[in-house]
């Protein structure tokens, strides 16, 4: 088949799917779109990088940025503040439900004061910012639930079919080779392995999930169709990810399917602590026997993996061995700029993150910074946590999060514009959820509204319109 008929077909499927999907979600916001676009960049490439189809990466470009990327990004921003303010969101009531993400932010923004790069510093900070907006805009939704279903499962219906169709039609676009190997590295969509190992678990978590929770009615006949059709998805995607050989994706992937899986079972739902416990228990575990005991490079090796983690213990050691500020970093993304770059990439090449997010943190933000992030993560899990047993979502949410811990010893993804970030946000953020009649906000908790009560990010909407149509 000709690559232009098969890219043409690719867009003509996805038109589609868009318009007769048989898990279309009623009620949702057409303004889904915009958050939409953000995840669809960050999760494949920036929109300079679709427009040149160059991968390269100089020192100038990685201080300065494309004038395309601020100008799509900058516009995305915008809409998404107007979106906000028209829907009257609750800033204080989201300021005060996650004040260790405000501090976060608000240290970073201040970082930029002993940054080598200031400008550059806000910049990026700016930039990130739109991600949280972004993530507000779909959990501020008149239907949350449905309006994070239907984000994840247009994602998916995006980027998994197009990057089938240009490691198959457009290779010199997707796939890459090794320059002392010639081992092929196939990237799809995106700009690397990593990045399509990211994607692919991602949407395999969710696609597993949204079958689980739908399999109890798989005789429904829509139901029916929305499961065959998540199967095809699951199959492209495990397709991508044996291509994209990311051991930390497809471990990551069983563990986050594992949790969903667990989450369903009648002891868990008896007792939802013992699964609450063994998360955390088992991350503590890891850590202590990993690099308390030194078992590391056993661990890595049991999962297919070189010993030192594919050379990332020799750039660990070279990092941690930089002279940086141990308690306040270098200042907000200003790690990787100027001098230090180009001893980095003299010695591994064009390297632009530590590949630990933990460590990613430490060098930017010190030990403030990590302080700060470590605190969200726990305020994040009692947020999980508290709606676990009347939110059907919130089994997607604590994969996300265990996820994410295991996922950061291997790579960097506490970042802004990640793509495993944003997907935490969704299921960890407290959000006032916005009576669609009314404009004011109704805060859930345990699927009950109450003007006093909280939200965990993925609270279900069907009594938060009861109530709003009540009123």
């Amino acid at each position: 088949m000709p690559p232009s008929i098969a890219l043409a077909l690719w867009f003509v499927l996805l038109l589609a799917l868009f318009r007769f999907d048989p898990a279309r979600e009623p009620g949702t916001s057409v303004a889904l779109w915009v958050p939409l676009m953000w995840l669809f960049f960050i999760g494949s490439r920036l929109p300079s990088q679709w427009l040149t189809g160059e991968q390269g990466t100089t020192i100038g470009a990685f201080e300065e940025g494309s004038p395309v990327d601020r100008a799509v990004f900058t516009g995305l921003i915008l809409l998404a503040i107007i979106i906000l303010f028209s829907r009257s969101f609750n800033w204080g009531g989201f300021f005060a439900r996650n004040a260790f993400l405000l501090a976060f932010l608000s240290f970073a923004l201040i970082s930029m004061l002993w940054s080598d790069f200031p400008f550059v510093a806000f910049k990026r900070w700016f930039r990130d910012l739109g991600t949280y907006l972004m993530i507000l805009v779909v959990l501020s939704d008149p239907s949350p639930l449905g309006a994070v279903r239907t984000l994840f499962r247009r994602f998916c219906y995006l980027l998994i079919p197009l990057s089938v169709v240009l490691i198959k039609y457009y290779p010199h676009l997707s796939v890459w080779f090794n320059e002392w190997t010639g081992t092929a590295m196939y990237g799809g969509a995106t700009t690397g392995k990593n990045s399509l190992g990211a994607v692919c678990m991602i949407c395999g978590i969710f696609l597993f999930w949204d079958t689980v929770t739908r399999w109890s009615d798989r005789k429904d006949k829509r139901t029916k169709r929305i499961i065959l059709l998540n199967f095809a998805f699951i199959a492209m995607t495990l397709w991508l990810l044996n291509l994209a050989t990311s051991s930390t994706s497809r471990v990551c992937l069983a563990l986050g399917c594992l949790i969903v899986a667990a989450a369903r079972l009648k002891a868990i739902k008896r007792h939802p602590a013992y699964l609450k416990v063994l998360v955390p228990a088992s991350f503590c575990l890891y850590l202590i026997a990993a690099f308390g005991f030194g078992l590391n490079g056993e661990m890595a090796a049991a999962v297919g993996r070189n010993p030192s983690l594919t050379d990332r213990t020799p750039i660990w050691n070279a990092l941690l061995a930089m002279k940086t500020n141990p308690v306040v970093g270098t200042g907000y993304e200003s790690f990787w700029l100027g001098p230090r770059v180009n001893v980095i990439w003299q010695q591994f090449g064009r390297l632009n993150e530590a590949h630990n997010g933990y460590l990613e943190v430490y060098l930017n933000l010190g030990l403030i910074g990590l302080f700060l992030l470590c605190g969200f993560l726990i305020a994040s899990y009692r947020n999980i946590c508290r709606s676990f047993t009347s939110n059907p979502s919130a089994s997607l949410s604590l994969a996300l999060w265990a996820v994410i811990l295991f996922y950061n010893i291997t790579e960097a993804a506490f970042i802004g514009y990640h793509l495993m970030w944003i997907t935490l946000l969704v299921g960890a953020l407290a959000v006032p959820v916005i009576a669609p009649e009314r404009r004011e906000p109704i805060l859930l908790r345990n699927n009950k509204a109450h003007p006093t009560r909280r939200v965990t990010g993925l609270a279900s909407e069907a009594k938060a319109q009861k109530h709003s149509k009540g009123a």
